[in-house]
């Protein structure tokens, strides 16, 4: 075989693949036309149906649209509820304490004054460990 010679022709190459390309194209034509149409008897139109599918797309954007507002509107809705049953974030506060040898523990003077608590007041507590004083003692009964 010379090096110079080609065993492949590409003006017959080219003619092969438009004339299986255009047998191909015409194919899917044909088989998308029957997909996207229910009646056999209707000519395909490639336009009206581009625009049938257009629409509908359009319109399950807009349903996922109103949909999602729908869903925001709820959930702005229950943070208000929820806001309005807990009490006002300004009137709580957060501090570390000891407890005492006689099981008390203390409120700092600034916490106090920051909540405006005096004596007599009601308060309540919500105790979370951090910390034990010494690993050798044990939890009393």
């Amino acid at each position: 075989m010379n090096g110079n010679e080609n065993q492949y022709d590409p003006t017959t190459m080219f003619k092969d693949w438009i004339q299986k390309s255009g047998r191909a194209q015409a194919e899917f034509m044909k088989n998308f036309g029957a997909l996207m149409t229910n009646q056999t008897s209707k000519t395909f139109n490639p336009l009206d149906t581009l625009k049938e599918v257009s629409d509908n797309t359009r319109q399950a954007q807009s349903n996922m649209m109103e949909n999602m507002s729908s869903m925001q509107n709820k959930s702005m809705d229950t943070m208000f509820s929820i806001g309005q049953m807990l009490p006002s974030f300004m009137n709580w506060g957060a501090y570390k304490t000891t407890i005492s040898s006689n099981g008390r523990i203390s409120i700092p003077e600034a916490e106090r004054n920051a909540l405006g608590l005096g004596e007599g007041d009601l308060v309540q507590v919500i105790v979370l460990p951090i910390a034990k004083k010494s690993k050798a003692r044990e939890v009393k009964n």
